[in-house]
């Protein structure tokens, strides 16, 4: 028998670009002069104090949630590393078969005290009302892009990048370029290049065009995803839904990347022209040896049944739990004839509580390629949860 459970709809995501610049904020010892200056964490007072390290503002423009999430440890681990306040930007929301974006404060997804005790963070929302007339105001924002100049586009032009900066009424005024390295946290010579470059006394904030941080996710930092803790609503919602579906643990959980855009990007690895030794986050399974192909990014239907019953078999599973991009009732038909237990998921997906569920199973098996896979892989490693990918290293995962 297979169960559903209502809840919000499944996202759609798109990619971005950079941008160009000169300089603009109001000077330090200007701020210092008006508001009261401390490096310490800000707080929900509402007279904020000022952090006169600086702060760092980004548009998490690049892709659907998974991407953006990787983005997110970028940019903490930046922003850790320069010392600055990173103000958490929303993240950006793509209706199916709508035109346009949406934007979802950070807290409707994740927890801002765990996030707090890493490093100092504010909203973007807060941030906007309370500092930036004063120490951002308009006609004193200057946009920051990565490149060598002459071919920066504006910050604003598209989707998603003007819908996001015109929610909080932004303008830029002046724009600069910069070519620096983003590994500050390991590397404190970087971060001194990026002192002496942009002083704190005359760029007190920088505003990227996108984030300050490698993709995919440094290996250096994908334990960073522990201070990512869902927020309470979410976990509201997986604790229910394993109650009421998943009472039977043990239960494996699978992603499921198949839809038709997927399988697209997967059949440039057929083409030995394009020479691909990795694509997206395919590091996160290839660091531990094997190879990338076609059929680690895109399973055949009898690899992922076989290696569902050899994971649901080696911890004697009760139930699965499947997280899907496209139509799952097939595959949770054959899943359920295979391996003889309960087959679940949840129609219409909501992405956030479907990872959330994901990281919670006693076993996940996910695509190696994909940035979705990607967060419950960290999320997983941290808590030291096993976890193996399809058709990678199958021998190894289930002896």
């Amino acid at each position: 028998m297979k169960y559903w459970s209502a809840h919000l709809e499944f996202t759609i995501f798109f990619t971005c670009v950079v941008i160009k610049g000169r300089s603009g904020s109001p000077d330090a010892s200007e701020v210092a002069n008006t508001l009261h200056v401390t490096s310490g964490n800000v707080s929900n007072e509402e007279s904020l104090p000022v952090d006169s390290k600086g702060y760092i503002l980004f548009c998490p423009c690049m892709g659907r949630f998974g991407n953006q999430m990787s983005q997110y440890i970028g940019a903490i681990a930046f922003a850790k590393g320069l010392d600055r306040t990173l103000v958490l930007p929303p993240f950006i929301k793509y209706r199916p078969y709508s035109v346009g974006s949406e934007r979802v404060p950070f807290t409707d997804y994740f927890d801002l005290q765990l996030i707090q005790s890493y490093h100092k963070t504010i909203p973007m929302e807060q941030f906007m009302e309370q500092l930036a007339p004063k120490i951002w105001p308009p006609g004193k924002r200057t946009g920051y892009c990565y490149g060598n100049g002459g071919g920066c586009p504006r910050m604003k032009e598209g989707n998603p990048f003007g819908p996001f900066w015109d929610q909080f009424d932004v303008n830029f005024d002046s724009y600069h370029n910069y070519v620096l390295p983003y590994e500050t946290l390991q590397d404190p010579g970087n971060a001194q290049r990026w002192h002496n470059t942009f002083p704190v006394a005359n760029h007190l904030v920088l505003a990227f065009s996108g984030a300050p941080g490698s993709f995919p996710v440094a290996k250096r930092n994908r334990a960073l995803q522990r201070y990512f803790k869902w927020s309470q609503n979410i976990t509201s919602s997986v604790n229910s839904f394993i109650r009421a579906h998943l009472d039977e643990q043990p239960f494996v959980g699978i992603h499921l990347r198949m839809g038709s855009d997927w399988m697209r990007a997967c059949e440039h690895l057929k083409d030995s022209n394009y020479g691909m030794t990795n694509m997206m986050e395919s590091p996160q399974c290839l660091e531990n040896g094997g190879k990338l192909g076609y059929d680690t990014c895109y399973p055949s239907q009898e690899a992922i049944l076989e290696q569902t019953a050899a994971a649901v078999k080696k911890i004697q599973a009760k139930a699965i739990f499947v997280a899907s991009d496209s139509d799952r009732d097939y595959m949770m038909d054959m899943l359920q004839e295979k391996c003889k237990v309960k087959v679940v998921t949840r129609m219409p997906s909501y992405e956030q509580v479907d990872l959330a569920i994901l990281s919670q199973s006693d076993h996940f098996i996910g695509n190696c390629v994909s940035s979705f896979t990607a967060i419950v892989k960290r999320d997983r490693d941290v808590f030291g949860k096993p976890s193996s990918f399809w058709n990678h290293l199958v021998e190894q995962q289930y002896q």
